[in-house]
């Protein structure tokens, strides 16, 4: 492997995969500011902070490997040489982490109706990995090479290890929330087996990243590839945080009944026979009923009874709602 391959290469490869996640993550928010706009103040602040800390970490990443590959270019010697917003860009994608967590840490507090002995372990992992990351930005901001790195390796190493950590904390705590809070009916257990999947795979993204930076700075030291991981991260966070917010709606109409109709057009008549006195056969042997539907009762008619139609329509005040489906 030349060397570029292992530093300048993935280097270059974090930023190209940086900047399509942020295409994606600019997606979601454009979309969640235009389908939720009864969301709390405070909700859309954190989407403008997250949208903040992932603009600025993007800018700041893709001007260093614009410096290493256009602005040193036939000076290998600054390959070496930390760019100017190498190290700050750690403070930004610190920040999103912090926010984005928070986000779940709150999540947890919740749904765990408010058991501190659930939600410590989260916040203290979080406030582990923002002052590590803190530590470590604030130290290597005097550093000028990539060497010089290797002095603060174990602030490295623990960033991505609590990173890891309270990603996967929230997701068995909110998927043990949730399996625990299962009624036993088949419609609210389907909506909790949704909602245990969308919690795995959240946290499993930025869990995987995390570990692959770990693994990735302990076995191939002296490459970039454990930043093309770390780099990720922010990103990876912004989106799940996005997703989350945005499925919301989705999911709460997955949690409705679908079939708001019925429709007897493929019933055959020995079944038809079976609704009798609800279903009364025509002369040419067709079935003609309207069903009405209500949040409260199901009034079921046909044309020959118009008298009674009328008068039911009168008794439970329900003249202002229309079938849903006539066949």
């Amino acid at each position: 492997m030349a060397p570029l391959d292992g530093t300048m290469g993935p280097l270059l490869l974090g930023v190209i995969i940086c900047a399509v996640a942020y295409g994606i993550s600019l997606s979601q928010i454009y979309y969640y500011y235009t389908r939720y706009p009864r969301d709390p103040l405070y909700m859309k602040l954190l989407v403008a902070a997250v949208c903040f800390t992932d603009t600025v970490h993007q800018a700041m990443i893709s001007h260093s490997i614009y410096w290493y590959l256009i602005t040193e270019y036939g000076h290998p010697e600054s390959l070496g040489l930390l760019s100017a917003t190498m190290i700050p860009e750690v403070f930004f994608q610190a920040f999103t982490g912090l926010f984005v967590q928070s986000f779940f840490a709150h999540r947890v507090w919740k749904l765990s109706g408010r058991r501190w002995y659930l939600t410590a372990p989260v916040v203290a992992l979080i406030l582990a990995e923002f002052s590590v990351a803190m530590a470590y930005a604030i130290q290597a901001l005097s550093f000028k090479t990539f060497l010089d790195l290797g002095k603060i390796k174990a602030l490295s190493i623990s960033i991505n290890g609590f990173a890891a950590a309270g990603d996967v904390v929230i997701a068995c705590i909110l998927c043990t929330i949730l399996q625990v809070s299962k009624t036993g009916f088949e419609k609210s257990n389907l909506l909790v087996n949704r909602l245990i999947v969308f919690s795995v795979n959240t946290g499993l993204l930025t869990s995987v990243c995390a570990c692959m930076s770990l693994i990735t700075i302990l076995a191939l030291p002296n490459t970039f590839v454990y930043i093309c991981f770390f780099f990720l991260i922010g990103r990876l966070y912004s989106n799940s945080l996005m997703a989350t917010l945005n499925a919301r709606k989705s999911l709460r109409e997955k949690s409705t009944i679908h079939d708001t109709s019925l429709s007897l057009r493929d019933m055959n008549p020995s079944t038809t026979a079976n609704m009798s006195p609800f279903s009364p056969v025509k002369r040419d042997g067709t079935t003609s009923i309207a069903i009405r539907i209500d949040t409260t009762q199901d009034t079921r008619h046909d044309d020959r009874d118009a008298h009674s139609l009328s008068s039911q329509s009168a008794k439970y005040g329900s003249a202002d709602k229309t079938p849903i489906e006539e066949v």
